[in-house]
């Protein structure tokens, strides 16, 4: 191995130890000024071949725990994010809930997210899916909030924890539209989903075999990290604390996933698992 691969994979171990599973278009977008100044050129592709050869690709993993149980008698509103355009911060507020490995048994992430910025507003963790969880969050996105004086809308799906009194009661005491899936639909909280995904993959929570204080701290680690060093394609590549503070939109900067790193990617996990 020369001496500028060796670089590159020291600088993207550095980089994984705060962002341990993030993916190869980001870290070479947060690699650049480094390599600059190491008078490095690496492309793409160049980089994509480098870490698959040293097996550093992430692959991504499959859902497979249930949270949401939407059959319940209490009132379900209405979806108000059919046509709308996100443009600014604190425009829409997306939550979800997933589970995450504690110990021999399971524990449940609650996430508030801003739709515009990417950031993390709320975060509840507790060993039930009571609304107590939901709640922490939603408390937690209440006191970041930076524009108090704009209209917001809270979109989640219609779980129990969402359409409970006390959890609707604190978003219309703030002022805050309460807005559903249509019948469940998982696709139209896609967002909300996608940032479950990001924080257990990219920051080994998905293989946590802690407590659960130390889950709960490394959840925290993990949210401030993501929040304060992640570029996001979605965000012109700015951090979401960054774009929170941008008030014009963001243009995104995503890109199709080259086919051949696909498939060495699927023959690397094959390998993985192969017995």
């Amino acid at each position: 191995m020369n001496v500028r691969d060796e670089i590159v994979l020291q600088l993207v171990q550095d980089i994984r130890t705060d962002l341990p599973r993030i993916g190869t278009r980001k870290l070479l977008f947060m690699l650049q000024p480094v390599l600059e100044s190491h008078r490095i050129k690496i492309g793409r592709d160049a980089l994509f071949e480098l870490l698959a050869d040293h097996g550093l690709l992430v692959r991504r993993r499959k859902r497979k725990v249930v949270t949401t149980d939407s059959r319940h008698w209490m009132r379900k509103y209405k979806n108000l994010l059919k046509d709308i355009h996100v443009h600014r911060p604190e425009q829409v507020w997306v939550s979800d809930i997933t589970y995450i490995k504690v110990g021999g048994s399971w524990g449940y992430l609650s996430m508030i997210t801003d739709a515009y910025s990417r950031k993390i507003m709320g975060v509840g963790f507790r060993m039930d899916m009571y609304t107590e969880g939901c709640l922490t969050a939603l408390e937690m996105a209440l006191s970041a909030r930076c524009y108090n004086d704009q209209p917001l809308i809270h979109h989640s799906d219609r779980g129990a924890q969402y359409c409970s009194r006390e959890y609707i009661d604190l978003l219309q005491k703030n002022q805050i539209a309460v807005s559903m899936t249509d019948k469940g639909d998982p696709y139209e909280n896609a967002l909300a989903e996608r940032m479950n995904g990001i924080i257990k993959s990219e920051f080994v929570l998905q293989t946590a075999v802690r407590d659960f204080s130390q889950t709960h701290e490394l959840i925290m680690q993990s949210v401030d990290a993501y929040n304060n060093l992640r570029p996001h394609g979605s965000c012109n590549y700015l951090t979401p604390a960054q774009a929170h503070l941008q008030l014009n939109e963001l243009p995104k900067k995503w890109k199709s996933y080259p086919k051949k790193w696909q498939q060495k990617q699927t023959a690397q996990a094959t390998e993985t698992t192969a017995p």
